[in-house]
């Protein structure tokens, strides 16, 4: 390969690197988002459920791992340092497998999380009391930003405790429907209806969950091709790289 050659290969692995610096940045940043935000659906699996927190650690470490590979990939490149490539791209190796396990284990077990998930949610309103300003609250802006009521539908909420043991006509405020005549409408906590017709809405949660994840599903599947594609680019260029340099190496040896 001619010096030329390795240049031009030299700075592509150097481009992928920093490609592949910036998709670790985003899965590190993806899973602190998972484990710190508490507005949003994420919040109440992951106040409920220790899976959601090791899911978020998982794309933490795998985050920082992604962006430490990708700076020593540069480093490695730049300078032609070989025992550098071959570390990259035996990690970016595991790196991948890992990802193409997880992704299959996941699709395997969909099942089984989507009974997880309704069983923490569905336990959640049982024992809603409207002060819990964790994942309460949470669930509370969840259902008041989709515009649903219960996991899937209002008739939920006539499991709750206080709902169930109370003689007056009790629901979610956060299921207010605007749309509809009755009291004020609050953020959280239980309200009262004059009348048996509950003004909330009727659609359950569920469906506007797989809505979202429908209507992101694009967004999803190409963040992840497109970090796949980074790997494999970047393990050829850096075996192709590291095959140069060692030629390179053999041609300065003085022949006897």
């Amino acid at each position: 390969m001619g010096k030329g050659c390795i240049t031009v290969t030299k700075y592509f692995l150097f481009l992928f690197n920093l490609l592949f610096f910036i998709f670790g940045a985003l899965i590190m940043g993806f899973g602190l988002w998972v484990l710190f935000d508490n507005q949003s659906f994420i919040a109440v699996l992951q106040e409920s459920s220790d899976t959601v927190k090791v899911a978020s650690y998982i794309l933490i470490g795998v985050g920082s791992l992604s962006m430490a590979m990708g700076f020593f990939g540069c480093i490695g490149a730049i300078y032609e340092i070989r025992c550098l490539l071959g570390l990259y791209f035996t990690c970016l190796l595991l790196i991948l497998i890992a990802q193409v396990t997880a992704g299959v284990l996941i699709y395997f077990q969909r099942d089984r999380l989507k009974h997880e998930m309704s069983n923490i949610i569905k336990g959640m309103i049982i024992n809603y009391t409207g002060q819990n300003r964790t994942t309460e609250h949470t669930w509370d802006y969840v259902q008041r930003t989709m515009k649903c009521c219960g996991w899937t539908g209002p008739g939920n909420w006539s499991e709750n405790i206080l709902i169930k043991n109370s003689t007056q006509n009790l629901y979610p405020c956060s299921c207010r429907n605007s749309s509809l005549p009755g009291s004020d409408i609050k953020e959280f906590g239980l309200c009262e209806s004059l009348s048996p017709n509950l003004p909330v809405h009727e659609t359950g949660c569920i469906t506007s969950v797989e809505r979202w994840l429908l209507e992101n599903c694009g967004v999803i599947l190409g963040i992840c091709v497109g970090v796949a594609v980074v790997e494999l680019l970047g393990m050829i260029l850096s075996m192709c790289l590291c095959k140069s340099v060692v030629q390179e190496d053999y041609t300065k040896v003085p022949k006897y």
